[in-house]
């Protein structure tokens, strides 16, 4: 069953989510409703020709901190010093090139221009946090999310050289502040440096936390 949202600041029970994860329509991006949205494991995704969608699978892909695989190749990367990393600098920066951009199999963006205001509200009030990988003085790769508790939840990351976004997810890890990233859905790319399924039970008992 999918619920319709009014303006009260109210979730329905995630388990009543539809099997792809499709729990709510409606509502709005407000920073209030943004953050007990993520505090119950629900996610906003849609697109400039949909209402507003919250999501919430039954399984997440997620990534440990322990459990994250560094190649050989990227640990050289890591240690060439080619890139300079930066957290918080630049964060529309960051939003904005994730949203522009291009993806395989994707038409267009689902960062729109409501969400990407949306989430550069969430940094200005310390709930949204960003990653800036620089080249040459020039932002070349980075990702953001949402902070909660111990858990980052990343939103995107984009890349413009290669190894880029590889090199703002494994600084983030690196830096000891979280205990679990939320990758939302599935990626090869992610899988092959650790990330795993894990049921919702686990995750919100991670939430908790």
């Amino acid at each position: 069953m999918i619920f319709r949202l009014n303006k009260h600041l109210v979730f329905p029970d995630p388990e009543l989510a539809e099997a792809d994860g499709l729990l709510a329509v409606g509502g709005d991006l407000s920073a209030e409703r943004l953050m007990l949205a993520y505090q119950n494991g629900i996610f906003p995704w849609y697109s400039d020709d949909t209402p507003i969608l919250w999501y919430s699978p039954h399984e997440r892909f997620v990534l440990f901190p322990d459990e994250l695989n560094i190649s050989s190749s990227m640990r050289r990367v890591l240690n060439s010093n080619r890139f300079k990393v930066t957290f918080d600098a630049s964060f529309t920066d960051v939003i904005t090139a994730c949203a522009l951009a291009e993806r395989k199999d994707q038409d267009g963006t689902w960062i729109t221009g409501d969400m990407q205001q949306a989430y550069i509200r969430l940094h200005e009030e310390g709930y949204a946090r960003s990653v800036e990988v620089w080249q040459d003085g020039k932002l070349v790769g980075g990702m953001y999310g949402v902070v909660v508790g111990e858990v980052f939840c990343g939103e995107s990351m984009f890349s413009k050289v290669s190894n880029a976004s590889k090199t703002a997810l494994i600084s983030l890890m690196k830096t000891g502040g979280y205990k679990l990233l939320d990758c939302q859905v599935h990626s090869q790319h992610l899988e092959s440096m650790g990330a795993r399924m894990i049921s919702r039970k686990e995750y919100m008992a991670m939430l908790k936390k």
